[in-house]
């Protein structure tokens, strides 16, 4: 399948680096060891066929001070990519920030567009491959997480609008940065997708309950300048739609979760044409899976209603297992069992899950047909890319 990217099926490995309710700093590329076992971990995901991942740099370790940079923890997990045939969309920033910044200030839009732009300089001095970015991970969620509920750093309520203000601006400063470093530098923007009704017995819930929907384009709508046009965001700066999507990202406003054969459930691939009629850009699931057992039966799912969006004619570039590994819960540490890569108690053994493995490879043949059947619907896909997309 012709794409974007190395492989269609990949792996993203999680790099959370946020503060959280307590106050502890999370390095989830250092309690499991990724940072050492790089090189590892990307071999055992190319024996399963899988050539693309997610990873991320820790910008609260890289910078030292204000525009002192440390590299150290960066560039053994670029040189194991580099040395394993991997292709990296690297995260700039997955929520944490250097101690000293103030995120409402300007100084933390233009620290973080410097250090975009030297993290662009040392991989391009590195390589000559194409670079996949994703510059500020997850706005809308970091925006309500941070600001509005006190669960992650900057810890505060009341502010969700004007932290996601705030991570656009710095978005969009990073991006461009990036770009005047190398011009060919592509951008996922990754946010999460939701899907937020109100009961038929509760009526009146109805606004609140497109209004909270409707918030999940507000990032993507800022960065392509359709919104608060004073952050400077244009129709060049939107480049590939990443979507995130778990069983829990749809519900019933003030209620249950609207899971899988939920009368109130909308279809994947629904949502998925939706996003493509509004933005006109190409695809990625830059998040999806389950846990233990349910793992494969999850991807077979999300894989059915992707070629069901390729035949509807959206452009799908992929499907990003997420986490790929292993990894610890964010707030209470225990053994998060998940994706691709199993790893023992003490975080060091790893193996691969032969099931999830086979999964994918079942899956890959029926996206091969799919992809064809993409293929002879091509000049209409592609006639609506011209019209929405920039020139490049």
């Amino acid at each position: 399948m012709a794409g974007l990217f190395e492989s269609f099926y990949m792996g993203g490995f999680e790099c959370a680096t946020h503060k959280r309710r307590d106050r502890k700093q999370i390095d989830v590329i250092a309690t499991t060891r990724h940072d050492v076992e790089a090189a590892k971990d990307y071999r055992l995901l190319r024996d399963a066929g899988v050539r693309t991942v997610r990873d991320g740099l820790r910008w609260h370790m890289i910078e030292q001070g204000p525009g002192v940079y440390d590299w150290s923890s960066f560039l053994p997990m670029l040189e194991a990519s580099q040395s394993a045939g991997v292709q990296v969309i690297w995260d700039l920033c997955h929520w944490g920030v250097p101690a000293d910044i103030d995120i409402f200030s300007d100084g933390f839009v233009e620290r973080f567009a410097a250090y975009a732009g030297a993290a662009a300089r040392v991989i391009r001095e590195r390589s000559d491959a194409v670079p996949f970015y994703c510059a500020v991970n997850e706005i809308s969620f970091w925006a309500w997480v941070g600001g509005d509920v006190e669960t992650f750093h900057p810890h505060r309520t009341g502010h969700g609008d004007e932290l996601k203000r705030q991570l656009v601006r710095a978005s969009l400063a990073g991006m461009r940065a990036v770009k005047a470093v190398d011009p060919r530098a592509r951008f996922v923007q990754a946010e999460p997708i939701i899907n937020i009704v109100a009961d038929r017995d509760d009526p009146i819930a109805i606004p609140d309950a497109a209004r909270h929907t409707a918030s999940q384009f507000e990032a993507w709508d800022m960065i392509r300048g359709d919104r608060a046009e004073e952050l400077g965001g244009s129709q060049e700066m939107l480049d590939i739609i990443g979507v995130n999507f778990y069983w829990n990202n749809q519900w019933v406003h003030g209620g249950e979760k609207a899971t899988l054969g939920n009368p109130y459930h909308k279809p994947l691939h629904v949502m998925l044409r939706e996003l493509w009629e509004r933005y006109g850009r190409p695809i990625l699931i830059t998040e999806t899976g389950a846990e233990a057992g349910a793992g494969a039966g999850w991807l077979g799912y999300v894989s059915a209603e992707v070629r069901q969006a390729m035949r509807d004619g959206v452009p799908m570039e992929g499907i990003c297992l997420y986490p790929v590994m292993d990894y610890p819960g964010w707030d209470d540490e225990r053994h998060c069992h998940c994706g691709l890569i199993a790893i023992d108690d003490d975080w060091r053994e790893r193996t691969l899950r032969e099931d999830l493995a086979e999964e994918i490879a079942v899956q890959e043949a029926g996206m091969r047909a799919a992809a064809m059947h993409a293929e002879l619907r091509a000049p209409v896909a592609q006639d609506r890319i011209g019209e929405l997309q920039p020139t490049r």
